[in-house]
């Protein structure tokens, strides 16, 4: 409890803590390390700490894969053989898997599967009849809710046909300790072509990147130690500012500060309790240009416009559950605090967002939303990416630490995960079909049983909700609040006048 931490500790102690929590991360890395030199002479990788702590969270009821299904339109003038010729092109291809897609669990190793088979991760499925988007989301429900057999490499891949409008669908899952979200929607996104004339088929799991060579040849355990002990001294060096926003932080609590949004704030819901191993899926698409157009009338961006709809969403669900909380809910935004365009770590902290779903009027919403986040974000602005980072394990180890082991069931620091993902601007192609949406799939956890992903791509935002089908029933319906909310902001911008946008962005949240 983040108050406990801040009333009953001193600064000094988070010092103190801090240099505990490096010494424990310097023997981790001491040992892996020793783990990797080990590795090294039977050609298998060690498992990053990220990779065992991804694995060691997963339970039949809390699968930890992350997955997109990728909708496609069959060119007109395609011959009928169109899919079949695809998933025999896919097939008969002589690429090689590259890793992380050719690795499999040996203990606490990567290995390279020896006896890789591409049947066990390549399906081709036809959705019955009438192969309505209904039917597809279903399909997608179920084998998102399936463990990943641990005895193989940890993906699979699904080509779906039989889907109304001519079209079919690829549905990619892989665990996240192989990689991310964000990195295997990228990775994906090169098998296809913004030349709707281009024929030729790279597998996805044969394509070749950074990481890829990363895991082929990787860093002399020297070099990697050095990196460590020099990411080491920075945050060392980065310990008396981290205090002092620690201080601010501490000054904003004890004074109320409206705009602050602290640590198990957010109030228990329906969305907060222990899941399931049943798993829904939604998705739907949105035109860009209609909340850049709220965006630009509010003077406003278009994240806080989507945090806005996605809180009016969560009000109207919850109402007509029965089940609206009296305080405002808390939304974990994850923000990249990224200063190169590397993809060597993960370097991404959150921002907690007051969603304000406890005030009916949509524009108080959208005043609390842009203040919590802009105080978050000035916090930040003040620090360093590693400054970010320390900071960030200071505030929220706690509640991670909550999420892990479920100790305090009632107390989260947040309801739900909102995240907003840039995505390809140009309209991608895969032998002349045309990529028509791309809808992301995440991961729910105990506490944590729904999620909102999205990622825009040609014009649009692409919103895939994954959800505890038994924590959460009929999820499906935010979608339609979704679009209401939109709706609303849209007949608001033409009764506002300037002087009520004005008074909006000033007024402090009740």
């Amino acid at each position: 409890m983040q108050w406990l931490f801040f009333n009953n500790l001193s600064l000094k102690y988070f010092l103190q803590l801090q240099t505990l929590i490096y010494l424990v991360t310097d023997i981790v890395i001491i040992l892996t390390i020793n783990l990797k030199r080990y590795a090294g002479s039977l050609m298998m990788r060690a498992l990053h700490p990220l990779d065992f702590l991804f694995l060691s969270l997963e339970k039949r009821q809390q699968p930890m894969h992350v997955g997109g299904l990728f909708l496609f339109q069959i060119p007109k003038d395609a011959a009928k053989t169109f899919i079949q010729d695809l998933v025999a092109d896919i097939r008969l291809s002589k690429s090689i898997p590259v890793p992380p897609f050719n690795n499999k669990l040996n203990g606490l190793f990567w290995d390279n599967d020896p006896e890789f088979d591409l049947e066990h991760h390549f399906r081709h499925i036809a959705l019955p009849h009438p192969g309505r988007i209904r039917e597809l989301l279903t399909y997608i429900s179920q084998e998102h809710s399936s463990l990943l057999d641990r005895a193989k490499p940890l993906w699979t891949c699904h080509l779906i046909e039989g889907i109304e409008g001519n079209r079919f669908a690829m549905y990619f899952k892989i665990h996240h300790s192989m990689i991310d979200g964000v990195a295997g929607m990228r990775l994906l996104e090169k098998s296809f072509s913004q030349d709707p004339q281009h024929q030729g088929i790279t597998a996805p799991w044969c394509v070749a990147n950074k990481r890829t060579k990363r895991l082929t040849d990787p860093e002399a355990p020297i070099s990697k130690f050095k990196k460590f002990t020099n990411t080491l001294q920075s945050q060392l060096k980065a310990t008396p500012t981290v205090l002092a926003e620690l201080g601010c932080a501490l000054k904003d609590k004890k004074n109320h500060h409206p705009d602050y949004v602290s640590s198990f704030q957010a109030p228990s819901s329906i969305l907060n309790q222990r899941v399931s191993a049943s798993r829904r899926f939604a998705a739907q698409s949105f035109e860009l240009a209609r909340l850049r157009g709220i965006a630009q009338h509010f003077n406003v961006t278009i994240n806080d416009v989507v945090l806005a709809i996605c809180s009016g969403a969560l009000r109207e669900y919850l109402l007509s559950q029965n089940a609206l909380p009296k305080k405002p809910m808390i939304a974990m935004v994850p923000t990249s605090v990224r200063q190169d365009d590397s993809d060597v770590s993960n370097r991404i902290t959150m921002i907690l967002a007051n969603l304000g779903t406890h005030l009916a009027d949509p524009l108080a919403r959208l005043s609390t939303i842009r203040r919590s986040v802009i105080n978050a974000k000035q916090r930040f602005q003040r620090m360093s990416s590693d400054q970010i980072l320390s900071y960030s394990a200071c505030v929220y180890s706690p509640a991670g630490f909550n999420i892990v082991s479920g100790l305090m069931p009632k107390r989260q620091a947040f309801n739900l995960v909102i995240s907003n993902l840039p995505g390809p601007k140009e309209s991608l192609y895969w032998n002349g079909a045309r990529l028509d949406a791309i809808y992301p799939a995440s991961i729910v956890l105990d506490g944590q049983a729904l999620n909102i992903t999205m990622t825009s791509y040609a014009g649009k935002l692409e919103v895939g909700l994954t959800a505890c089908r038994n924590a959460v029933p009929k999820m499906q319906n935010l979608l339609g609040h979704l679009e209401d909310e939109i709706v609303c902001f849209e007949q608001l911008m033409t009764t506002c006048n300037q002087d009520s946008i004005n008074t909006m962005q000033h007024t402090q949240p009740s």
